[in-house]
């Protein structure tokens, strides 16, 4: 009968995508370094921690941003390594090897992604501070601390917990917020999820993105990203890193228990820029609006007919100024705009050229051929293998 040399448990709950790539960094170092492992994962990948103590195995790796986890396993002999976020104080530390995201770095590459912008007011949606959402509470002082260093001011704003019964009274709250800051102001979000409500709240309030406020969130999570209208722009966690990180350490410590516990800080991969942080410091609140009309509209096959309709100005009223702050007409705003859209999903999305075609808004596939001719000297399949190679 077979039996592995090390049985191993993960403890996380793999709802999020922070989760489901810690595990996943996990599995490649199972089929990186060849250790004869079997691993433990609930069917659902929820944890559950009831009678852990009975459970008999050789090690565990579990999420210790999780209070109710770390407690859980506090007192469990075999080796553990935690996963979990970073902190400003070293004795927050567990007593355990441990390894972490590195919060600051997180909050710092956002937070110069929107200076490179050309932003000079920020601001910080966060969580309320409890047990479950220390690393919020650290990426709060870190934004604070950038700020200070500079010689800004930020504004934070905690919010609700989310819940079905308080949902409308913590949005409106929210929009209270959102109303009382500057234009133009750069709001890091804590997560992903929480800027989707900052989204949220602008389009019901009217208040224009990037043009007003760029947001910029933490996870790069598929989900929030594709529930907003305007695609978010977020920083990129290395959690396939830190899980792969964390089984080594496991691996270390089976090998040799007397080795001392280390914490290892993993940095974030960077930002991954999109149209919510696509700030051009405009003047012209004209302009600004017809912008903000495009960018939301222009793969809607909309005309200039359309965008002087909601701006409600004429059409060489608002020509002259679109030629003053971007250079050129509102027909090659919404052709670039379109343009732009074509090529970011021909970079990052394995669809036919057909569907990306009618995505974008043009009248058919050949249309977009002879608009990639013109502007590359490419059809949109030669451009795809040009920047994705193998594809």
């Amino acid at each position: 009968m077979f039996k592995a040399k090390h049985s191993i448990s993960l403890l996380f709950n793999a709802n999020k995508v922070y989760d489901r790539h810690v595990i996943e960094g996990i599995g490649h170092y199972l089929q990186s370094s060849k250790v004869d492992w079997d691993i433990y994962l609930e069917e659902d990948f929820l944890t559950r921690i009831d009678n852990i103590q009975d459970w008999v195995g050789d090690g565990i790796i579990a999420d210790f941003d999780a209070p109710a986890i770390q407690n859980a396993v506090e007192n469990i002999s075999i080796p553990i390594v935690g996963v979990g976020g970073s902190y400003e104080n070293a004795e927050d530390y567990p007593d355990v090897p441990y390894v972490a995201t590195d919060n600051y770095a997180l909050v710092k590459c956002a937070y110069e992604h929107l200076k490179q912008k050309g932003i000079e007011r920020f601001a910080f949606y966060g969580f309320p501070p409890d047990d479950n959402h220390r690393w919020a509470t650290e990426r709060e002082k870190a934004i604070i601390k950038l700020c200070k260093e500079d010689g800004y001011d930020c504004a934070v704003y905690r919010g609700h917990p989310t819940r079905p019964e308080t949902w409308q009274y913590s949005m409106n709250r929210l929009s209270d917020w959102l109303q009382g800051l500057p234009n133009p102001v750069g709001v890091v979000s804590v997560t992903d999820a929480r800027a989707r409500h900052l989204l949220q709240a602008c389009d019901h309030i009217g208040k224009l993105v990037p043009d007003q406020i760029s947001i910029v969130g933490i996870d790069d999570d598929d989900i929030a990203r594709n529930l907003s209208r305007i695609s978010l722009s977020s920083v990129t966690q290395g959690c396939f890193e830190m899980g792969y990180q964390a089984a080594k350490l496991l691996h270390r410590r089976l090998e040799n228990p007397k080795l001392k516990n280390k914490i290892v800080m993993v940095p974030p991969i960077g930002v991954a820029q999109r149209q919510s942080t696509d700030f051009k410091a405009l003047k012209d609140p004209y302009v600004i609006q017809a912008m903000h009309f495009i960018r939301q509209n222009a793969c809607r096959g909309i005309k200039v007919d359309q965008v002087l309709d909601y701006v409600g100005i004429s059409r060489s009223n608002l020509e002259n100024r679109f030629i003053q702050e971007r250079g050129h007409s509102i027909h090659l705003e919404i052709h670039n705009e379109k343009l732009a859209k074509a090529c970011n999903l021909l970079k990052t999305e394995d669809m036919q050229t057909s569907e990306i075609a009618l995505i974008c808004g043009y009248p058919s596939l050949q249309y977009m051929y002879a608009v990639f001719r013109k502007h590359f000297d490419l059809t949109p399949k030669q451009y795809r293998e040009k920047h994705v190679p193998n594809s």
